[in-house]
Order: C-alpha cells, then structure tokens, then sequence
C-alpha cells in the first residue's frame, strides 16, 4: 500500500500545525445576528421599543469619536440637534478643587457628545459664586478640542451663591448676536445648563421667568446640598425632563449620557420610544408629536387617544338620543315607546302606553300608535274615571253596607211614624168621649 504513507503523516502534521491554529484570531461575528441584539428602529417581543445598538460601526470598527477620551457612551450613534448652549457652574467656596474638576469632566463630556461648529452646536461657560465671570462665548470656539481646553482652564472664583445674577448675565451678554448667538429666524433653541450645589443667595425666581420667556430653556443640576425647590423655580417645564440630582460631584458625569439624549437628533418614531398610541409623526431634529387615527381625537397627555365624542359636537341630528360608537362614529335611538324612522334621524310614536304618561292605575292596553284604554288587575273593576280600580268585594261590602243603612233609617221612621199615630189615635179618642158626655147630658134635660 504504497499511499498508505501520506495518510500517515497527516496526524503528525496536524499536531505540529495545531498550536498555530489556536494562536489565530476567530473571525468576529456579525453583531445583528449576536441574540438579544435589535437593529435600530425595529421594535422587540410584544411591541417594546427596539434598543439603541452600541457605537460601533457596520464595517467593525469604532464609530466617529467612541475611542476618545471621556467621550459618553453611545456618542456617535446620533447627531445632535444644532443649539446655542451656555453652562452656569457654581464655582463657590462650598464646591471644593476635586469637586470642581468633576463639573469641568461633565461639561467635557456633554460637550464630547455634540456636533460643534459654526453651524452646529456653540458654547459658552458662565462661572459664578458671589460675582459672575463669562469664561468664554458661544462664538469663540468652533472645535471640542479647544472647547474642551477651554473648559479645562477655568478656576473657582469665591464665596456665594448668585444664581439669580448669573442668569440675568447670561440673557444679557451671552445670548446675543454680538456674542455669537443666533437669531430667532435660525429656529436655533438656546439652552442653559445650571450647575450648583447651594441654595441661592439672590431671587431666581422672576429672573428665571424672565429667561423662560425670552425662549432660553432652562436646565438645573443639583448636587449634594443643593435647594430643590430653588432648582424647580429655575427649571424649565416639564420639571421632571429639565430638573436632575445627584447625591455628590462623584456620579454627575453620568449625567452627560442623559443630555445626550436630550440633545440627540435621532428620530423618536423609527426607534420606536414615543409612546405615541395612534400615529407618532416626526418633525425633524429628534422632534415629533402624536396624532390619532380617524375617528379618534388627541388627549392632554398628547399622547393617546380616545374616541370623538360626536354627539357633544351637537351636529348629530338625533331627535331623541345620539349614542357613540367605539370606532368615532355614531348613531341614533328613541325614548320608550317611539321607533326610530327610515332617516335613521327622527322618531315616531309607537305605543303611547310606553310613554309612562297614560294614567292608568293598573294596565294600559294600546289601542294602535295614537290611543289606549286602561284596565284593571283580576278581582278588581275600573271606576267611573277610567282610571283608578278598587277591589270588587270592597265594592260589594260597600253596597251592602248602604243597604243595612237604608233599612234602619226606613224602620226608624216607621216606628216613629207609628208612635205618633197611636198618640193622635188616643187624643181622638178622648175628644170623642167628651163630646158623648156632652150630648147625652143635653139630652136628659
């Protein structure tokens, strides 16, 4: 068997090659098909919104910017909508030196997160304690690395808590065109993020009002100490999207993933998380809003949708009722009693013993659509009025008893019609025997 030898070989030849094989890299799998992984804007079992998948690139590779130091995680995964975005850092004596390079870290971060550029996202940084300092304005960088260095650079100022002023500086220096923000007609949102630890030492109140007002929407960050009544008053609403805490400077960089994304662009309808009950209709830059399908009408919460109430419109038509059905529409019926017409509108008497307004004490009969008559149960007989009944012994004692009545008055008369005679009767006789005596004494004269 002279090829037998190769045959033999091969087991050697396997043994040597296989701490080879062990050494190379195994081909990496396809991350869609890796289990519990969901493609962007599918939705999961039972309807639940699909995931957001992990910044990582079709071809395998890191997306733009996920290598990066301190950058968010998720960062890349969606474009961030363009702003004009000042932070507020409470720089006073009560926030120490660490604590104060956390709050640079978390702006570092939310800025890692953004698009920046003259025509993406600007930012600026206003410090305060008992004065306010503008670090930098919305115009002066246009890169994350000199935002960032920037940031990097800011020291505490002192003691004091002027939240309330370092508002009023920022409508007043910083959100304006010569400071580089732009105008209404851009439809660029301004946002303020507010960093503190204290409660304020100046009135926020009316001055955040007045910020709201002017279109600036309004973010607060408290840490440890921090005043959250103070913070709901400078917050925007809803309070529970633009009011955040945390217990020390220690975890408020995971803070920057939440302003992700709240600034992402990343469309709400193909990802599924808009909660919308009917439609859910994008409006572009990671906006959207609900609409209902046919029939159906929005609710407050702008979000589900209930059935129109059509017959409260009062245009339904419906002589008696209007009655609302499950898909928006309606339909019409009558009161007891009447029949709902061809028209499918109107109504038309059909037993007027059903009307409830006949009368009768016991039964009515119909006679037809436009008459009746009453009657009465077994055992009773109808009165004189066609209406009311009474019970035919009670009718009976009744007569009975005017009969007894009747006798006893009739015998009563007699006997005193009797006495009365028999009272004349003997009167006459006694004038009778007078008048005897009388003539038989002319006589014997």
């Amino acid at each position: 068997m002279p090829r037998s030898a190769p045959a033999r070989r091969l087991p050697g030849l396997l043994l040597l090659l296989w701490p080879l094989l062990l050494l190379l890299p195994l081909a990496a799998p396809d991350p869609v098909a890796r289990p519990g992984f969901r493609r962007l804007g599918t939705r999961g079992p039972e309807g639940s919104p699909g995931r957001r998948p992990s910044s990582v690139a079709p071809d395998g590779a890191p997306a733009s910017g996920a290598s990066e130091p301190g950058r968010a995680s998720g960062a890349g995964v969606c474009k961030s909508r363009p702003l004009d975005l000042v932070f507020l850092i409470d720089s006073s004596r009560s926030v120490r030196p660490l604590e104060f390079t956390k709050v640079k870290t978390f702006v570092s971060r939310i800025i890692d997160t953004l698009d920046i550029g003259p025509a993406d996202t600007r930012v600026a940084v206003v410090n305060y304690a008992s004065t306010v300092k503008i670090e930098f304005q919305l115009q002066a960088y246009t890169d994350k690395q000199s935002l960032k260095q920037a940031v990097g650079r800011i020291t505490p100022l002192s003691t004091g808590t002027m939240s309330g002023l370092a508002i009023q500086t920022a409508m007043d220096e910083v959100f304006t065109a010569e400071a580089g923000a732009r105008g209404p007609s851009s439809n660029i949102p301004k946002v303020a993020i507010i960093v503190t630890d204290g409660r304020p030492q100046d009135q926020v109140n009316e001055v955040a009002a007045r910020a709201r007002a002017s279109g600036i929407e309004l973010y607060a960050v408290g840490v440890d100490r921090a005043d959250m009544q103070s913070l709901k008053m400078m917050a925007s609403e809803p309070l529970e999207e633009h009011v955040f805490y945390v217990e020390t400077y220690g975890v408020i960089e995971k803070l920057s993933s939440r302003f992700q994304e709240t600034f992402c662009a990343l469309d709400p309808c193909v990802l599924g998380t808009h909660q919308c009950q009917h439609v859910c209709i994008s409006d572009g830059e990671g906006k959207h809003h609900c609409e209902c399908s046919q029939g159906y009408t929005l609710n407050a919460d702008k979000k589900t949708c209930s059935a129109q109430d059509k017959c409260a419109l009062g245009t339904h038509g419906c002589q008696h009722l209007c009655v609302n059905d499950r898909t928006g529409s309606y339909h019409c019926e009558c009161y007891d009693g009447y029949t709902l017409n061809a028209d499918k509108k109107t109504c038309s008497v059909r037993d007027k013993c059903a009307l409830g307004s006949h009368g009768c004490q016991h039964i009515c009969v119909s006679d037809g659509a436009a008459s009746y008559h009453c009657d009465c149960y077994p055992g009773y007989t109808l009165n004189e009025d066609k209406k009311t009944c009474s019970a035919i012994e009670e009718a009976r004692r009744l007569v009975s008893t005017e009969d007894v009545c009747g006798c006893e008055a009739t015998l009563a008369f007699q006997e005193k019609v009797s006495s009365s005679l028999q009272r004349l009767n003997t009167k006459l006789d006694g004038i009778l025997e007078k008048l005897q005596v009388n003539e038989y004494g002319q006589i014997h004269r």
